[in-house]
């Protein structure tokens, strides 16, 4: 592959298991989008002409490779009967289900998985999309994210956010529900014209062998998917714990996608990265954290992140879900180039 390969060639050697001459910076930049509109999130997140132009402008300011069309990890939950309780409008919401549906349960009267691939917020993300393939005519790719079965099942099952379940916490019936919905979810964005699919992750439970086999055959459907629409999936472990804990369970999967865990102790004791993966299959989340405003701790992230990042040689970089809404472009353009370096 040429050294200055476009992103969408890089994609189509990722595909190919070809080793990309230099990682695709993908930073996830979302909700950001309502800063620059001027409006509540709340909003912002039902309205694709804000998003759409927001995202311009983004564009116009961050050098990365990649357009984040659409990211919430409520989307699929809310699409399947339950709905968003905002506290206040630019704080994130909290998922309520109807008093009649008990925990572990789901509304009977539900539409359809493919019918909610269709409505509300899914078709707001849909139209985004579609939108900017119509206006974005560079080599940007579009990115669309979908909420893995773990993830998506503990919110099914009216878990708090953030616990880590525990074996047997989501029942087999829950993670069927929730890998049978990101299938068609999915499908939508990339028939819009979605060129990379993040698979978001943000809780596991310390998985089994046959466990992990189990998860690993449950994410293979979306994946086949989003491949045969020669688009990149991206397999996103946005917690540390989530890979560290599951480290070798997860080495031992055969993963046609690119798998990118957080940048934790545990990427950082495998100098020359993970070859279990193949040299097209790993990739980086960088912490969210890294990225807030003031943050005393980015100095000598920066510092050392070049060196991290030759050690590794991630296909991808991306970030550990969406970047703060008050983050700088000119902070993550700072990261970008002290990795290009």
């Amino acid at each position: 592959m040429p050294a200055n390969a476009t992103p969408r060639q890089i994609v189509q050697g990722l595909l190919q298991g070809i080793a990309p001459p230099r990682p695709l910076f993908l930073p996830i930049v979302f909700s950001h989008g309502a800063r620059v509109e001027n409006v509540p999130l709340r909003a912002f997140l039902t309205n694709p002409t804000k998003i759409s132009n927001s995202l311009r402008q983004i564009r116009a300011h961050l050098h990365s490779d990649g357009v984040s069309c659409y990211f919430d990890p409520y989307i699929e939950a809310e699409a399947l009967g339950g709905t968003l309780h905002w506290e206040a409008d630019d704080r994130s919401p909290a998922l309520r289900w109807p008093p009649n549906v008990a925990r572990g349960e789901w509304p009977e009267d539900s539409r359809s998985l493919q019918e909610s691939a269709k409505k509300g917020r899914v078709a707001v993300a849909v139209d985004v999309i579609r939108r900017l393939k119509s206006v974005l005519r560079d080599d940007c790719l579009l990115m669309a994210g979908v909420t893995g079965p773990y993830t998506l099942g503990a919110l099914l099952t009216q878990q708090s956010p953030g616990d880590a379940p525990l074996p047997g916490d989501v029942p087999a019936s829950m993670l069927d529900l929730a890998a049978a919905m990101i299938g068609p979810i999915a499908t939508a964005f990339l028939e819009a014209g979605a060129n990379v699919v993040f698979i978001r992750e943000a809780v596991l439970p310390t998985l089994s062998e046959d466990a992990a086999a189990d998860w690993a055959s449950r994410l293979g459907t979306t994946i086949n998917i989003i491949r045969f629409y020669q688009a990149l999936p991206v397999l996103l472990l946005d917690r540390g714990c989530s890979f560290a804990a599951n480290r070798e369970a997860i080495l031992q999967q055969h993963w046609d996608c690119v798998v990118c865990p957080v940048l934790d102790q545990s990427a950082l004791d495998r100098p020359g990265g993970f070859p279990e993966l193949g040299a097209a299959g790993f990739g980086v989340a960088l912490p969210t954290e890294a990225f807030e405003p003031g943050d005393p701790s980015s100095a000598e992230f920066d510092e050392s992140l070049h060196r991290i990042i030759s050690d590794l040689r991630p296909a991808v970089i991306t970030t550990a879900g969406d970047v703060p809404a008050a983050a700088e472009m000119e902070r993550l353009n700072k990261v970008w180039e002290n990795v290009r370096s």
